[in-house]
């Protein structure tokens, strides 16, 4: 009988530690997962932050090629020649205020 009763109380100690083990391994991937979780989600915004910077370069880069085009312009040429170096054509009349 002592020893019946023995091994009752090991097995239930037993059944006890796996208990426990089993308890502490639960918490412990439902701490994870919830990081894991909140990590994902920062992740995501991050993604669409990028997203919406990717799609304004991609922009920015159309008026750069856009801009370049117009560099090459004999319109773009006759304005930067009238405003920075105040050239004119021979046939055209300049009228200027006095002070």
């Amino acid at each position: 009988m002592a020893r019946a009763r023995r091994r009752k109380k090991q097995n239930r100690f037993g059944v006890l530690s796996i208990s426990a083990v089993v308890l502490m391994l639960l918490v412990v991937i439902s701490i994870k997962s919830i990081e894991l979780n909140a990590k994902n989600e920062q992740y995501i915004q991050k993604e669409a932050q990028l997203l919406k910077e990717r799609d304004a370069q991609l922009d920015r880069q159309k008026e750069l090629e856009e801009y370049a085009k117009y560099v090459q312009t004999k319109k773009f040429i006759e304005e930067v020649a009238k405003e920075k170096l105040g050239l004119v054509y021979d046939d055209e009349i300049i009228f200027k205020e006095k002070n």
